[in-house]
């Protein structure tokens, strides 16, 4: 699958058969993350691999728009490092790398959806479920498994939102 192709065809998969992620494929995933770009090249990121299906239940539970954890059989939590880079940069970077993730599960024929998380909500509950030290910001939570649903693709392009040179009301 070329670059292209897999940016314009991938979309947000919420369902899941009940088939594993092999090892391999969760290196792949998180090799697809390593390699985002980096705001002055700090890598802030980290990763929390989790596949523990009592871990999935309660992270399905916690979060109002994560109920296909209950199907899933892993997600990657992406967390920044606020120590090294301020937020703004840390946001960017764990955003680029989320997406990095995304593409890379759909050219592996995966499914997964990005979950976002509200930090100012939601830290408290990520630091103490999974021992995040104060400065590690959980940014994103992707819901990963083999699809049993399969999406019709539209065309996204939106002419109306496009604007050379100015903003421009259309």
């Amino acid at each position: 699958m070329d670059t292209l192709q897999a940016i314009k065809t991938r979309s947000s998969i919420r369902k899941y058969t009940n088939e594993t992620i092999s090892n391999e494929q969760i290196h792949q995933l998180l090799e697809a993350g390593f390699c985002a770009p980096s705001a002055k090249n700090r890598r802030p990121w980290h990763f929390v691999v989790v596949q523990d299906k009592g871990t999935l239940i309660k992270l399905a539970d916690f979060g109002k728009y994560y109920k296909m954890l209950t199907d899933a059989p892993l997600a990657i939590i992406v967390c920044g490092d606020s120590s090294i880079i301020e937020y703004n940069y840390l946001l960017n970077d764990c955003s680029a790398v989320t997406q990095n993730i995304l593409l890379a599960a759909h050219e592996l024929g995966l499914g997964a959806v990005w979950l976002g998380i509200k930090p100012e909500m939601m830290k408290d509950f990520y630091a103490q479920e999974f021992n995040l030290p104060e400065n590690m910001i959980p940014v994103s939570c992707i819901s990963i498994g083999h699809p049993n649903e399969v999406k019709e693709q539209k065309d996204r392009f939106e002419d109306s939102k496009v604007h050379y040179e100015k903003f421009s009301a259309k």
